[in-house]
Protein backbone atom coordinates (compact mmCIF):
# COMPACT_ATOMS: atom_id res chain seq x y z
CA UNK A 1 0.00 0.00 0.00
CA UNK A 2 2.54 2.42 0.91
CA UNK A 3 4.77 1.49 -2.53
CA UNK A 4 1.74 2.29 -4.14
CA UNK A 5 1.05 5.49 -2.77
CA UNK A 6 4.43 6.71 -3.23
CA UNK A 7 4.19 5.78 -6.84
CA UNK A 8 0.98 7.66 -7.05
CA UNK A 9 2.18 10.92 -5.41
CA UNK A 10 5.32 10.61 -7.62
CA UNK A 11 3.22 10.79 -10.85
CA UNK A 12 1.01 13.54 -9.26
CA UNK A 13 3.90 15.50 -8.76
CA UNK A 14 5.34 15.18 -11.94
CA UNK A 15 1.96 15.83 -13.77
CA UNK A 16 1.31 18.83 -11.38
CA UNK A 17 5.43 20.29 -12.01
CA UNK A 18 4.52 19.74 -15.55
CA UNK A 19 1.41 21.65 -15.62
CA UNK A 20 2.48 25.05 -13.83
CA UNK A 21 1.94 23.91 -10.50
CA UNK A 22 -1.89 24.45 -10.31
CA UNK A 23 -5.29 23.06 -10.43
CA UNK A 24 -5.00 22.20 -13.77
CA UNK A 25 -2.00 20.13 -13.27
CA UNK A 26 -3.46 17.83 -10.50
CA UNK A 27 -7.06 17.99 -12.33
CA UNK A 28 -5.45 16.81 -15.74
CA UNK A 29 -3.76 13.51 -13.83
CA UNK A 30 -6.37 12.80 -12.02
CA UNK A 31 -8.75 12.69 -15.88
CA UNK A 32 -6.02 9.88 -17.01
CA UNK A 33 -5.69 7.98 -14.08
CA UNK A 34 -9.52 8.51 -12.08
CA UNK A 35 -10.72 4.96 -11.14
CA UNK A 36 -8.33 4.04 -8.03
CA UNK A 37 -10.20 4.51 -4.36
CA UNK A 38 -7.68 5.22 -2.65
CA UNK A 39 -6.42 7.89 -5.44
CA UNK A 40 -10.04 9.34 -5.20
CA UNK A 41 -9.53 9.50 -1.15
CA UNK A 42 -6.55 11.17 -1.22
CA UNK A 43 -7.17 13.77 -3.76
CA UNK A 44 -8.32 16.60 -0.94
CA UNK A 45 -5.58 16.28 0.31
CA UNK A 46 -3.17 15.81 -2.33
CA UNK A 47 -4.78 19.45 -3.50
CA UNK A 48 -3.53 21.04 -0.36
CA UNK A 49 0.23 19.41 -0.83
CA UNK A 50 0.65 20.10 -4.54
CA UNK A 51 -1.95 22.70 -5.74
CA UNK A 52 -0.87 25.38 -3.04
CA UNK A 53 2.10 25.45 -4.41
CA UNK A 54 2.48 29.51 -5.09
CA UNK A 55 4.06 30.85 -8.17
CA UNK A 56 5.11 34.07 -9.69
CA UNK A 57 3.18 35.69 -12.69
CA UNK A 58 4.33 38.09 -14.25
CA UNK A 59 2.49 40.51 -16.60
CA UNK A 60 3.82 43.33 -18.65
CA UNK A 61 2.70 46.68 -20.24
CA UNK A 62 3.15 49.47 -21.83
CA UNK A 63 2.20 53.28 -21.84
CA UNK A 64 1.71 53.11 -17.57
CA UNK A 65 2.50 56.49 -16.37
CA UNK A 66 3.98 57.01 -19.78
CA UNK A 67 6.74 53.99 -19.45
CA UNK A 68 6.62 50.63 -19.32
CA UNK A 69 4.98 48.04 -16.49
CA UNK A 70 5.61 44.91 -15.00
CA UNK A 71 3.58 43.72 -12.37
CA UNK A 72 4.82 40.43 -10.43
CA UNK A 73 2.27 38.94 -8.13
CA UNK A 74 3.23 35.18 -5.65
CA UNK A 75 0.08 33.52 -5.53
CA UNK A 76 -1.63 30.01 -5.64
CA UNK A 77 -3.85 30.65 -9.15
CA UNK A 78 -4.32 32.59 -12.21
CA UNK A 79 -7.04 34.13 -10.82
CA UNK A 80 -5.95 35.26 -7.48
CA UNK A 81 -3.17 36.74 -9.15
CA UNK A 82 -5.32 38.35 -11.86
CA UNK A 83 -7.08 40.46 -9.26
CA UNK A 84 -4.01 41.84 -7.79
CA UNK A 85 -2.82 43.01 -11.09
CA UNK A 86 -6.51 44.74 -12.04
CA UNK A 87 -6.43 46.23 -8.43
CA UNK A 88 -2.59 47.86 -8.92
CA UNK A 89 -3.17 49.28 -12.24
CA UNK A 90 -6.74 51.25 -10.84
CA UNK A 91 -4.70 52.49 -8.59
CA UNK A 92 -2.50 53.96 -10.85
CA UNK A 93 -5.11 55.30 -13.13
CA UNK A 94 -7.13 57.23 -9.65
CA UNK A 95 -3.91 58.48 -8.78
CA UNK A 96 -3.28 59.78 -12.40
CA UNK A 97 -6.31 61.04 -12.69
CA UNK A 98 -5.77 63.39 -9.66
CA UNK A 99 -1.93 63.93 -10.31
CA UNK A 100 -1.04 63.95 -13.95
CA UNK A 101 0.98 67.03 -15.31
CA UNK A 102 0.31 65.51 -19.11
CA UNK A 103 -3.55 64.83 -18.90
CA UNK A 104 -5.35 68.22 -19.43
CA UNK A 105 -8.56 66.68 -17.46
CA UNK A 106 -6.22 65.71 -13.99
CA UNK A 107 -7.37 67.28 -11.07
CA UNK A 108 -3.92 68.99 -10.72
CA UNK A 109 -3.96 69.83 -13.87
CA UNK A 110 -7.31 72.31 -13.34
CA UNK A 111 -6.03 73.02 -9.82
CA UNK A 112 -2.94 74.59 -12.01
CA UNK A 113 -4.93 76.86 -14.43
CA UNK A 114 -6.17 78.80 -11.35
CA UNK A 115 -4.68 81.97 -9.50
CA UNK A 116 -5.40 83.26 -6.28
CA UNK A 117 -8.27 81.19 -5.65
CA UNK A 118 -8.57 78.52 -2.62
CA UNK A 119 -9.52 75.52 -3.45
CA UNK A 120 -10.91 72.14 -1.82
CA UNK A 121 -8.97 69.30 -3.44
CA UNK A 122 -8.69 65.37 -2.80
CA UNK A 123 -6.81 63.96 0.24
CA UNK A 124 -3.91 62.38 -2.53
CA UNK A 125 -3.42 65.73 -4.21
CA UNK A 126 -2.70 67.29 -0.89
CA UNK A 127 -0.24 65.00 0.31
CA UNK A 128 1.33 65.50 -2.95
CA UNK A 129 1.71 69.40 -2.56
CA UNK A 130 2.59 68.82 1.10
CA UNK A 131 5.19 66.19 0.45
CA UNK A 132 6.88 68.60 -2.48
CA UNK A 133 6.71 71.46 0.58
CA UNK A 134 8.80 69.34 2.24
CA UNK A 135 11.03 67.91 -0.11
CA UNK A 136 11.64 71.77 -1.29
CA UNK A 137 12.65 72.50 1.94
CA UNK A 138 15.20 69.28 3.24
CA UNK A 139 17.07 69.58 -0.35
CA UNK A 140 17.49 73.35 -0.26
CA UNK A 141 16.17 73.96 -3.50
CA UNK A 142 17.43 70.94 -5.23
CA UNK A 143 14.11 69.14 -5.64
CA UNK A 144 11.18 71.43 -7.27
CA UNK A 145 8.20 71.28 -9.12
CA UNK A 146 8.49 74.29 -10.63
CA UNK A 147 11.86 73.06 -11.94
CA UNK A 148 9.67 72.99 -15.15
CA UNK A 149 10.14 76.45 -15.87
CA UNK A 150 14.22 75.79 -16.22
CA UNK A 151 13.24 72.66 -18.38
CA UNK A 152 10.95 74.61 -20.79
CA UNK A 153 13.89 77.39 -21.33
CA UNK A 154 16.53 74.36 -22.30
CA UNK A 155 13.54 72.78 -24.64
CA UNK A 156 12.97 76.03 -26.39
CA UNK A 157 16.65 76.53 -26.80
CA UNK A 158 17.07 73.03 -27.99
CA UNK A 159 14.41 73.37 -30.72
CA UNK A 160 16.36 76.45 -32.24
CA UNK A 161 19.43 74.37 -31.52
CA UNK A 162 21.02 76.65 -29.51
CA UNK A 163 22.10 77.13 -25.62
CA UNK A 164 19.71 79.26 -23.60
CA UNK A 165 21.23 82.56 -22.76
CA UNK A 166 22.22 83.54 -19.45
CA UNK A 167 19.76 86.04 -18.54
CA UNK A 168 17.03 83.51 -19.78
CA UNK A 169 18.44 80.97 -17.15
CA UNK A 170 18.58 83.92 -14.48
CA UNK A 171 14.75 84.76 -15.20
CA UNK A 172 13.81 81.15 -15.03
CA UNK A 173 15.99 80.88 -11.81
CA UNK A 174 14.15 83.69 -9.99
CA UNK A 175 10.44 82.33 -11.29
CA UNK A 176 11.24 79.14 -9.63
CA UNK A 177 12.27 80.67 -6.24
CA UNK A 178 9.22 82.17 -5.82
CA UNK A 179 6.41 80.12 -3.38
CA UNK A 180 3.94 78.64 -5.98
CA UNK A 181 1.58 77.94 -3.93
CA UNK A 182 0.03 77.41 -0.03
CA UNK A 183 -2.25 75.23 1.55
CA UNK A 184 -4.60 75.62 4.51
CA UNK A 185 -4.40 71.98 6.41
CA UNK A 186 -8.01 72.68 8.22
CA UNK A 187 -9.82 73.22 5.31
CA UNK A 188 -7.65 70.97 3.05
CA UNK A 189 -7.52 73.73 0.26
CA UNK A 190 -4.54 74.25 -2.09
CA UNK A 191 -4.16 77.94 -3.36
CA UNK A 192 -2.18 78.27 -6.98
CA UNK A 193 -0.59 81.89 -6.70
CA UNK A 194 1.02 82.20 -10.12
CA UNK A 195 1.49 81.09 -13.73
CA UNK A 196 5.09 79.38 -13.15
CA UNK A 197 4.92 76.27 -14.98
CA UNK A 198 4.89 72.95 -12.41
CA UNK A 199 5.04 68.95 -13.22
CA UNK A 200 4.89 66.92 -10.46
CA UNK A 201 7.63 64.28 -11.46
CA UNK A 202 10.35 62.73 -9.46
CA UNK A 203 8.80 60.85 -6.02
CA UNK A 204 5.26 61.60 -7.64
CA UNK A 205 5.29 58.22 -9.62
CA UNK A 206 7.21 56.14 -6.26
CA UNK A 207 4.59 57.52 -4.46
CA UNK A 208 1.62 56.08 -6.74
CA UNK A 209 3.41 52.84 -7.02
CA UNK A 210 3.97 52.06 -3.77
CA UNK A 211 -0.39 53.03 -3.33
CA UNK A 212 -0.59 50.34 -6.53
CA UNK A 213 1.28 47.73 -4.41
CA UNK A 214 -0.26 48.22 -1.02
CA UNK A 215 -4.05 47.86 -3.44
CA UNK A 216 -2.67 44.64 -4.86
CA UNK A 217 -1.74 42.81 -1.90
CA UNK A 218 -5.43 43.71 -0.15
CA UNK A 219 -7.66 43.23 -3.45
CA UNK A 220 -6.24 39.39 -3.08
CA UNK A 221 -5.10 36.53 -1.25
CA UNK A 222 -1.49 36.90 -2.73
CA UNK A 223 1.40 37.04 -0.58
CA UNK A 224 3.58 39.19 -2.09
CA UNK A 225 3.96 41.85 -5.56
CA UNK A 226 6.29 43.20 -7.35
CA UNK A 227 5.46 46.39 -9.12
CA UNK A 228 7.73 47.81 -11.45
CA UNK A 229 6.68 51.09 -13.07
CA UNK A 230 9.97 52.41 -15.71
CA UNK A 231 12.82 51.40 -13.42
CA UNK A 232 11.58 52.90 -9.94
CA UNK A 233 9.69 49.35 -8.07
CA UNK A 234 8.12 48.40 -5.02
CA UNK A 235 8.43 45.14 -3.42
CA UNK A 236 5.79 43.93 -0.50
CA UNK A 237 5.08 40.91 0.98
CA UNK A 238 6.46 37.85 1.26
CA UNK A 239 9.64 37.78 -1.36
CA UNK A 240 12.62 38.64 -2.06
CA UNK A 241 12.70 40.39 -5.44
CA UNK A 242 16.26 39.98 -7.54
CA UNK A 243 16.88 43.43 -9.01
CA UNK A 244 19.76 44.90 -11.24
CA UNK A 245 20.83 48.02 -11.39
CA UNK A 246 21.27 49.20 -15.28
CA UNK A 247 24.45 50.28 -16.52
CA UNK A 248 24.35 54.34 -16.99
CA UNK A 249 27.31 54.03 -19.43
CA UNK A 250 25.59 51.19 -21.31
CA UNK A 251 21.62 51.92 -21.77
CA UNK A 252 21.19 48.47 -23.91
CA UNK A 253 18.70 46.48 -22.62
CA UNK A 254 20.63 43.61 -22.65
CA UNK A 255 23.97 45.29 -21.22
CA UNK A 256 25.11 43.58 -17.94
CA UNK A 257 24.29 45.55 -14.66
CA UNK A 258 26.76 47.61 -12.66
CA UNK A 259 25.27 45.89 -9.19
CA UNK A 260 22.34 43.06 -8.39
CA UNK A 261 20.21 43.44 -5.70
CA UNK A 262 18.17 41.37 -3.38
CA UNK A 263 15.26 43.25 -2.44
CA UNK A 264 12.79 42.13 0.27
CA UNK A 265 9.89 45.38 1.28
CA UNK A 266 11.53 47.79 -0.06
CA UNK A 267 11.28 50.60 -2.43
CA UNK A 268 13.97 51.03 -5.29
CA UNK A 269 14.24 54.29 -7.41
CA UNK A 270 16.85 55.16 -10.21
CA UNK A 271 17.44 58.73 -11.28
CA UNK A 272 19.42 58.93 -14.28
CA UNK A 273 20.34 61.71 -17.25
CA UNK A 274 21.51 59.12 -19.51
CA UNK A 275 17.99 58.18 -21.72
CA UNK A 276 16.25 61.20 -21.88
CA UNK A 277 17.12 65.16 -22.35
CA UNK A 278 17.78 66.91 -25.84
CA UNK A 279 20.53 67.48 -27.99
CA UNK A 280 22.08 70.92 -28.62
CA UNK A 281 24.52 71.23 -31.39
CA UNK A 282 25.58 67.42 -31.25
CA UNK A 283 25.57 67.84 -27.65
CA UNK A 284 23.21 65.84 -25.22
CA UNK A 285 21.73 67.72 -22.15
CA UNK A 286 20.44 66.14 -19.45
CA UNK A 287 16.39 66.50 -18.83
CA UNK A 288 17.31 67.03 -15.23
CA UNK A 289 18.39 70.57 -13.89
CA UNK A 290 19.35 72.08 -11.48
CA UNK A 291 16.82 74.52 -10.17
CA UNK A 292 19.16 76.56 -8.09
CA UNK A 293 21.06 77.29 -10.75
CA UNK A 294 19.18 76.84 -14.34
CA UNK A 295 22.12 73.82 -15.50
CA UNK A 296 21.64 70.87 -16.56
CA UNK A 297 22.59 68.25 -14.06
CA UNK A 298 24.74 66.42 -15.88
CA UNK A 299 28.32 65.21 -13.16
CA UNK A 300 25.93 62.60 -11.57
CA UNK A 301 24.93 59.76 -14.50
CA UNK A 302 23.04 57.83 -12.27
CA UNK A 303 21.63 57.84 -8.61
CA UNK A 304 19.70 54.46 -7.61
CA UNK A 305 18.25 54.30 -3.79
CA UNK A 306 16.73 51.72 -1.49
CA UNK A 307 14.37 52.74 1.37
CA UNK A 308 11.48 51.07 3.01
CA UNK A 309 9.27 54.40 1.85
CA UNK A 310 8.99 54.52 -1.79
CA UNK A 311 8.09 58.58 -1.61
CA UNK A 312 12.08 58.65 0.39
CA UNK A 313 13.31 56.50 -2.89
CA UNK A 314 11.78 58.27 -5.81
CA UNK A 315 13.11 61.59 -3.62
CA UNK A 316 16.30 61.00 -2.91
CA UNK A 317 17.19 59.43 -6.25
CA UNK A 318 16.04 62.65 -8.06
CA UNK A 319 17.74 64.90 -5.20
CA UNK A 320 20.85 63.17 -5.52
CA UNK A 321 21.59 63.69 -9.52
CA UNK A 322 21.51 66.93 -9.04
CA UNK A 323 23.35 67.76 -5.72
CA UNK A 324 26.92 66.63 -4.99
CA UNK A 325 27.78 63.32 -3.49
CA UNK A 326 28.72 65.08 -0.15
CA UNK A 327 25.50 66.96 -0.30
CA UNK A 328 23.60 63.61 -0.90
CA UNK A 329 25.67 61.52 1.93
CA UNK A 330 24.63 64.24 4.79
CA UNK A 331 21.30 64.13 3.19
CA UNK A 332 20.82 60.03 3.53
CA UNK A 333 22.05 60.27 6.83
CA UNK A 334 18.66 61.54 7.77
CA UNK A 335 16.26 58.77 6.84
CA UNK A 336 17.16 55.31 8.19
CA UNK A 337 17.55 52.33 6.56
CA UNK A 338 18.53 54.02 3.11
CA UNK A 339 21.03 52.80 0.89
CA UNK A 340 22.60 54.35 -2.68
CA UNK A 341 24.73 54.21 -5.30
CA UNK A 342 26.08 57.03 -7.09
CA UNK A 343 27.73 56.65 -10.61
CA UNK A 344 29.41 60.31 -11.24
CA UNK A 345 30.18 60.79 -14.95
CA UNK A 346 33.73 59.91 -14.85
CA UNK A 347 33.06 56.76 -13.93
CA UNK A 348 33.39 56.54 -10.09
CA UNK A 349 30.97 54.89 -7.80
CA UNK A 350 29.89 55.98 -4.18
CA UNK A 351 27.85 53.52 -2.19
CA UNK A 352 26.38 53.76 1.25
CA UNK A 353 28.03 51.85 4.10
CA UNK A 354 25.39 49.45 3.58
CA UNK A 355 24.93 48.76 -0.18
CA UNK A 356 26.81 45.37 -0.07
CA UNK A 357 25.11 43.78 2.46
CA UNK A 358 22.31 44.24 -0.26
CA UNK A 359 23.97 42.87 -3.30
CA UNK A 360 23.82 39.19 -4.33
CA UNK A 361 26.45 36.88 -6.67
CA UNK A 362 25.30 36.84 -10.18
CA UNK A 363 23.18 33.24 -10.79
CA UNK A 364 23.98 31.35 -13.65
CA UNK A 365 20.99 31.52 -16.39
CA UNK A 366 21.90 28.23 -18.66
CA UNK A 367 20.86 24.94 -17.64
CA UNK A 368 22.83 24.17 -20.57
CA UNK A 369 26.21 25.49 -22.00
CA UNK A 370 26.00 27.30 -25.14
CA UNK A 371 26.40 25.38 -28.02
CA UNK A 372 30.21 25.15 -29.17
CA UNK A 373 31.42 26.87 -32.29
CA UNK A 374 34.40 26.50 -34.39
CA UNK A 375 35.37 29.37 -36.53
CA UNK A 376 38.08 28.64 -39.63
CA UNK A 377 38.30 32.50 -40.69
CA UNK A 378 41.41 34.41 -39.33
CA UNK A 379 40.04 37.76 -39.22
CA UNK A 380 38.07 38.13 -35.83
CA UNK A 381 35.45 41.01 -35.28
CA UNK A 382 37.01 44.31 -34.63
CA UNK A 383 36.71 44.35 -30.91
CA UNK A 384 36.51 48.42 -31.38
CA UNK A 385 33.38 48.33 -32.83
CA UNK A 386 29.31 47.19 -31.83
CA UNK A 387 26.07 47.20 -33.15
CA UNK A 388 23.44 48.79 -31.63
CA UNK A 389 20.08 47.75 -32.23
CA UNK A 390 17.09 49.80 -31.55
CA UNK A 391 13.19 48.50 -31.77
CA UNK A 392 10.19 50.68 -30.96
CA UNK A 393 7.28 48.57 -30.25
CA UNK A 394 3.99 49.12 -32.14
CA UNK A 395 1.26 50.94 -29.58
CA UNK A 396 -2.05 49.27 -30.71
CA UNK A 397 -5.26 51.42 -30.41
CA UNK A 398 -6.63 49.21 -27.28
CA UNK A 399 -6.16 50.42 -23.78
CA UNK A 400 -3.05 48.60 -22.54
CA UNK A 401 -2.94 45.91 -25.12
CA UNK A 402 -0.29 42.98 -24.04
CA UNK A 403 2.82 43.79 -25.64
CA UNK A 404 4.26 40.84 -28.28
CA UNK A 405 6.47 38.00 -27.51
CA UNK A 406 9.41 39.32 -28.74
CA UNK A 407 13.16 37.77 -30.11
CA UNK A 408 16.22 38.84 -30.80
CA UNK A 409 19.14 37.32 -32.92
CA UNK A 410 22.22 36.77 -35.17
CA UNK A 411 23.04 33.99 -37.65
CA UNK A 412 25.47 34.18 -40.35
CA UNK A 413 25.93 33.47 -44.09
CA UNK A 414 24.65 29.57 -43.26
CA UNK A 415 21.94 30.56 -41.13
CA UNK A 416 23.64 29.20 -38.19
CA UNK A 417 22.48 31.44 -34.62
CA UNK A 418 25.44 32.60 -33.05
CA UNK A 419 24.21 35.11 -30.59
CA UNK A 420 21.13 35.17 -29.07
CA UNK A 421 20.11 39.08 -28.05
CA UNK A 422 16.95 39.18 -26.43
CA UNK A 423 13.89 37.09 -25.66
CA UNK A 424 10.85 38.39 -24.24
CA UNK A 425 7.74 36.47 -23.25
CA UNK A 426 5.09 35.85 -20.68
CA UNK A 427 3.89 31.95 -20.99
CA UNK A 428 6.81 29.46 -22.09
CA UNK A 429 3.47 27.60 -23.80
CA UNK A 430 3.66 30.17 -26.62
CA UNK A 431 6.75 30.57 -27.58
CA UNK A 432 6.47 28.25 -30.66
CA UNK A 433 4.48 30.99 -31.95
CA UNK A 434 7.72 32.55 -32.75
CA UNK A 435 8.57 29.90 -36.00
CA UNK A 436 11.70 31.32 -36.69
CA UNK A 437 13.49 31.10 -33.33
CA UNK A 438 11.45 28.14 -32.32
CA UNK A 439 12.93 26.51 -35.53
CA UNK A 440 16.14 27.35 -33.89
CA UNK A 441 16.73 24.45 -31.46
CA UNK A 442 20.61 25.53 -30.76
CA UNK A 443 19.41 29.01 -29.87
CA UNK A 444 16.80 27.80 -27.61
CA UNK A 445 18.83 25.23 -25.66
CA UNK A 446 21.33 28.07 -25.24
CA UNK A 447 18.78 30.64 -23.72
CA UNK A 448 17.22 28.20 -21.45
CA UNK A 449 16.67 30.02 -17.89
CA UNK A 450 16.63 28.03 -14.55
CA UNK A 451 15.66 31.37 -12.23
CA UNK A 452 13.39 33.48 -12.47
CA UNK A 453 15.04 36.84 -14.81
CA UNK A 454 15.16 40.18 -12.41
CA UNK A 455 13.74 43.01 -12.30
CA UNK A 456 15.84 45.70 -13.22
CA UNK A 457 16.29 49.12 -12.09
CA UNK A 458 17.23 52.34 -14.35
CA UNK A 459 16.62 55.90 -15.78
CA UNK A 460 12.88 55.89 -16.67
CA UNK A 461 12.91 55.26 -21.03
CA UNK A 462 9.96 56.03 -23.01
CA UNK A 463 7.26 53.73 -23.65
CA UNK A 464 7.77 50.87 -25.97
CA UNK A 465 11.24 51.72 -27.33
CA UNK A 466 14.09 49.92 -26.30
CA UNK A 467 17.81 49.60 -27.16
CA UNK A 468 20.10 46.10 -27.84
CA UNK A 469 23.60 45.81 -28.11
CA UNK A 470 25.59 42.96 -29.67
CA UNK A 471 29.43 42.92 -29.26
CA UNK A 472 30.23 40.90 -31.60
CA UNK A 473 30.80 37.72 -29.59
CA UNK A 474 28.92 34.70 -29.99
CA UNK A 475 26.80 32.41 -27.10
CA UNK A 476 30.01 31.51 -25.96
CA UNK A 477 31.55 34.92 -25.28
CA UNK A 478 33.96 34.47 -27.67
CA UNK A 479 34.85 37.36 -31.14
CA UNK A 480 32.83 35.71 -34.39
CA UNK A 481 34.78 36.58 -37.83
CA UNK A 482 34.79 39.81 -39.42
CA UNK A 483 32.06 39.86 -42.19
CA UNK A 484 28.53 39.09 -42.90
CA UNK A 485 25.43 38.29 -40.43
CA UNK A 486 21.96 38.72 -40.39
CA UNK A 487 19.77 40.68 -37.41
CA UNK A 488 16.50 38.94 -36.70
CA UNK A 489 13.53 40.67 -34.84
CA UNK A 490 10.95 38.41 -34.55
CA UNK A 491 7.50 39.24 -33.13
CA UNK A 492 4.12 37.47 -32.67
CA UNK A 493 1.18 37.68 -30.49
CA UNK A 494 -0.42 35.01 -29.07
CA UNK A 495 -2.82 33.26 -31.02
CA UNK A 496 -2.24 36.74 -33.20
CA UNK A 497 -0.46 38.88 -35.73
CA UNK A 498 3.09 37.00 -36.31
CA UNK A 499 6.23 39.17 -38.13
CA UNK A 500 10.03 38.98 -38.23
CA UNK A 501 12.61 41.92 -39.63
CA UNK A 502 15.61 40.38 -41.10
CA UNK A 503 18.75 42.05 -42.55
CA UNK A 504 22.57 41.28 -43.20
CA UNK A 505 25.17 43.41 -42.86
CA UNK A 506 28.81 43.24 -43.37
CA UNK A 507 30.34 43.87 -40.00
CA UNK A 508 34.02 44.98 -41.57
CA UNK A 509 35.06 47.86 -39.47
CA UNK A 510 33.03 50.32 -41.63
CA UNK A 511 30.38 52.61 -39.89
CA UNK A 512 26.87 52.10 -41.07
CA UNK A 513 23.36 52.77 -39.84
CA UNK A 514 20.12 51.26 -41.11
CA UNK A 515 16.55 51.86 -41.17
CA UNK A 516 14.71 49.05 -41.24
CA UNK A 517 11.33 49.03 -42.38
CA UNK A 518 8.20 48.52 -39.69
CA UNK A 519 5.83 46.18 -39.35
CA UNK A 520 2.26 45.56 -37.36
CA UNK A 521 4.43 44.97 -33.65
CA UNK A 522 7.84 46.31 -34.75
CA UNK A 523 6.50 50.23 -35.66
CA UNK A 524 10.35 51.15 -36.05
CA UNK A 525 13.66 49.44 -35.95
CA UNK A 526 17.21 50.88 -36.48
CA UNK A 527 20.74 49.42 -37.08
CA UNK A 528 24.02 51.41 -35.93
CA UNK A 529 27.66 49.73 -36.23
CA UNK A 530 29.63 51.88 -34.72
CA UNK A 531 32.93 52.33 -32.97
CA UNK A 532 32.85 51.82 -28.78
CA UNK A 533 32.59 54.92 -26.72
CA UNK A 534 35.19 55.43 -24.27
CA UNK A 535 34.02 56.85 -20.46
Amino acid sequence: MRTLVRKILGKIHLAVHHRGGNAYGLGYYLKLTAGGACLVLMAGYLSGVFVNREQVYTYDREDVLGTSFEFKAIAVSAKEADQALTAALAEIDREAKILSSYDPSSEFRGWSRTVDRPMRVSPVFYEVLNLWDQWRRRTDGALDASAAAVIQVWKTAAAQDREPSQSELSAAVAEVRKIHWSLDPVKRTATHMDRVPLVLNSFTKSYIIGHAADAALVASKVSGVVVNVGGDLVVRGKWTEPIEVADPFSPAENADPISRLLIRDRAVATSGSYRRGVEIAGRHRSHIVDPRSGRPAEDILSSTVVAPSPVVAGALATAFSVMHPDESERLAAEFPDVEYLIVEKSGKRVASPGWQRLESPRVALNSRGPVSVVYAADQTWNPAFELDITLQIARINEFRVRPPYVAVWIEDAKRYPVRMIALWYRKPRYLDEMHAWYRQERVRSSTERTELPASVTGATRSAGTYTLRWDGKDNLGKYVPAGKYSVLIEAAREHGTYQLIRRELDFNGTPQQVNLPGNAEISSAALDYHQVSSH
